[in-house]
């Protein structure tokens, strides 16, 4: 790893407060207010992008999109050229944007092959769930030749074995084509 990395959702944000985070990427809906928990980080720098949590255009939905991955490549290399102590990464639940985001930043400044990317991520945030969309971006801009979505996959068939219950949550929630590319 290049520095400490850590995931969480809004409801955790407090208790990560003041715990040597130096660098933060919030991935918020659109029109998501920005929490007030950040009033206890100070002197941080924070990226912020907002797109919803989706896997296909959907209307009335923000779609994550190439350009907004392209800002995420950019962060990685940003982020390895910048004194990070801890790199917080959130989203609304912790679970799809945000692990999305490390999986991206991984494969764009790391020597890990794309399955060790998914296992560090599952250590990280052991209920993860990468979104698709984002992760299929990042393969096409790194030049992964569809390794990294074979290896998302993979992870998400591990999710299913390990959680089934949160694995159907998944599913029944509008990303069922996951669900079933996962095998």
């Amino acid at each position: 790893m290049p520095y400490p990395i850590s995931v969480c959702g809004l409801e955790e944000l407090s208790c990560l407060a003041g715990g040597g985070v130096s660098h933060v990427i919030s991935i918020l809906d659109p029109d998501w207010p920005d929490p007030p928990e950040f009033a206890g980080f100070s002197g941080i720098w924070r990226k912020v992008l907002r797109f919803h949590d989706v896997i296909d255009e959907t209307v009335g939905m923000v779609a994550p999109s190439a350009a907004d991955i392209g800002v995420v490549v950019d962060l990685a290399r940003h982020l390895q050229a910048t004194r990070v102590e801890r790199l917080l990464v959130h989203c609304h639940a912790g679970v799809s944007r945000s692990t999305a985001v490390v999986a991206i930043l991984l494969a764009g400044v790391t020597p890990f092959d794309d399955t060790r990317i998914f296992a560090e991520i599952a250590r990280i945030r052991p209920w993860s769930w990468p979104n698709s969309r984002m992760v299929a971006f990042a393969d096409a801009l790194l030049d992964r030749r569809g390794l990294l979505v074979a290896a998302l996959r993979a992870h998400h068939r591990r999710m299913i074995d390990i959680w089934p219950e949160r694995a159907a949550l998944i599913r029944d929630s509008g990303r069922a084509r996951e669900y079933l590319l996962a095998g």
